[in-house]
């Protein structure tokens, strides 16, 4: 019987038409034998504009619920399917090349890293492509160093949440991601780092869409008294599991 890779995609129907194309990323993965994916396309709502673009496919399963925004989304998707890992891939987004296999060889060969990260590229309206600066180097990332940068860098984190790859059993232990309207992906990620090493792969991982409707070009996004509330609540939720010295029973903690 074959292993499984759980992709998790949240969708609201302005994004919707981004999902064929980053359908067709996923397709063009190639996994170790024995290990398989399973896609699961949440929608934050229950419109009729998502379906249409849900691919017809076994291996694709689509859900829709009432809208909660993109971490209720995600979290509740995960009762539809099991896999031993769960790969986030936000539906104007399209994977590259190589990652799914790349994150399974880094967990898969140390049960010591909890979640793998990689590089990521934003994808502008005209095709071209922008990369980051200050990213990590290619290896393991140490407990609690990816909230230390996230604070000494107005809220950035050098690793993008957007890439993330993780245990299943971790992520549920952590209860999935934030209840916040926004950053709710960065709240997982430091959370995952005061707990547990990562990893990060200076090879291409995810092409980040650039294109007027996202979320987090609105205005909303940008508020500063919501801005300040969101950044508090992920800092203090991630010191606290780091000052408790949490540890997952099944994933031993080196330092």
């Amino acid at each position: 019987m074959s292993r499984r890779i759980v992709i998790v995609t949240a969708v609201h129907a302005p994004s919707a038409g981004f999902l064929p194309e980053a359908y067709k990323s996923l397709c063009e993965q190639e996994l170790p034998r024995g290990w398989e994916w399973h896609w699961v396309i949440q929608e934050d709502g229950t419109t009729d504009g998502v379906r249409p673009y849900v691919p017809d496919d076994g291996r694709v399963t689509f859900r829709q619920g009432r809208p909660g925004g993109p971490g209720v989304a995600r979290t509740i998707a995960l009762a539809h399917v099991e896999g031993e890992y769960v790969k986030i891939l936000d539906a104007d987004d399209q994977l590259a090349p190589g990652a799914l296999a790349r994150d399974l060889a880094a967990l898969e060969g140390d049960f010591g890293i909890g979640w793998a990260t990689s590089r990521v590229l934003d994808l502008m309206p005209d095709g071209s492509t922008v990369g980051f600066a200050g990213e990590p180097a290619d290896g393991p990332i140490e407990r609690g160093t990816v909230l230390d940068y996230w604070k000494a860098n107005d809220f950035r984190a050098q690793v993008h949440p957007a890439t993330l790859f993780v245990r299943r059993d971790l992520l549920l232990a952590l209860g999935g991601w934030m209840a916040l309207p926004a950053s709710e992906d960065t709240g997982l990620l430091l959370a995952l780092n005061a707990v547990v090493r990562g990893w990060f792969s200076q090879e291409v991982g995810l092409f980040y869409r650039k294109w007027d409707g996202q979320m987090t070009g609105q205005a909303a996004h940008a508020d500063s008294a919501e801005r300040d509330a969101r950044m508090a609540v992920v800092e203090a939720r991630a010191r606290t599991l780091a000052d408790l010295q949490w540890r997952h029973p099944r994933h031993p903690v080196t330092d």
